[in-house]
């Protein structure tokens, strides 16, 4: 006899393994859906004494930060608390404002960035950065969702959205590369137009080895940073 439509029968034990599958399978889901809610999107304990401190990034001095500051203030970070690199890559970790504002954390303080990759471009330095923070007691909020390092989901969707932030900044490098090269090809990229003239670089020199005047003087008078004198000495001194 045929079970009624959606019933069980005994006598079709692959139907009643499948059925089981199917429930357990949705249980899963429901739980990983839980799971990923409470990994992100719970907000830490507040304290009386707990500080929010505002971290923002752009990776060119012709980029605003304006943007990143007011979903910085949206979410409760006071603009006194906001340290900033403006014109820095977020494949190094070696930045004056990041280290400003990790040093900034004290336990029971909270990090605030927009989005992750504004803090690293690199899922090791994502990694390392929230590692630190969760020594010293200090929470991560990422946009406004707060990252939970002790839950499997939470950590998880961390190493993602690291991996992603990676895999842009690959991204970006090769279209860097791409644009150059096609430049080169067409004879549009000659590289960076020399700071001094032939000339002026000879009399810089010459102004040198008097020795009558500093460095510092020297950059001064030929409107040029100390680095390019040094590199026009270096190279007199080779000819």
């Amino acid at each position: 006899m045929r079970a009624p439509l959606g019933g069980r029968s005994s006598g079709h034990p692959r139907a009643s393994v499948s059925a089981g599958q199917s429930h357990v399978a949705s249980d899963l889901r429901i739980r990983v859906c839980l799971s990923r809610k409470n990994a992100l999107t719970r907000g830490p304990k507040r304290y009386s004494h707990q500080m929010l401190i505002g971290y923002a990034r752009v990776s060119t001095s012709g980029q605003d930060l304006a943007a990143q500051r007011d979903g910085l203030a949206a979410l409760g970070v006071d603009d006194r608390h906001v340290h900033v690199d403006h014109g820095l890559s977020g494949t190094t970790r070696a930045r004056p404002g990041l280290r400003e504002a990790l040093a900034a954390c004290r336990s029971a303080d909270v990090l605030v960035v927009t989005k992750l990759d504004r803090l690293a471009r690199s899922l090791r330095d994502a990694t390392d950065i929230a590692d630190e923070l969760t020594k010293k007691g200090v929470a991560l909020n990422l946009g406004g969702a707060v990252y939970d390092p002790t839950d499997p989901v939470g950590r998880l969707l961390f190493n993602v959205l690291g991996m992603v932030a990676e895999f842009e900044a690959d991204l970006i490098r090769a279209r860097t590369r791409e644009g150059m090269a096609i430049a080169k090809a067409a004879g549009k990229l000659r590289g960076r137009k020399p700071k001094l003239t032939a000339p002026q670089e000879k009399h810089l020199v010459q102004l040198h080895r008097t020795g009558e005047h500093t460095t510092s003087e020297i950059a001064e008078l030929f409107g040029v940073a100390r680095s390019t004198v040094y590199r026009a000495i270096q190279r007199g001194a080779q000819a």
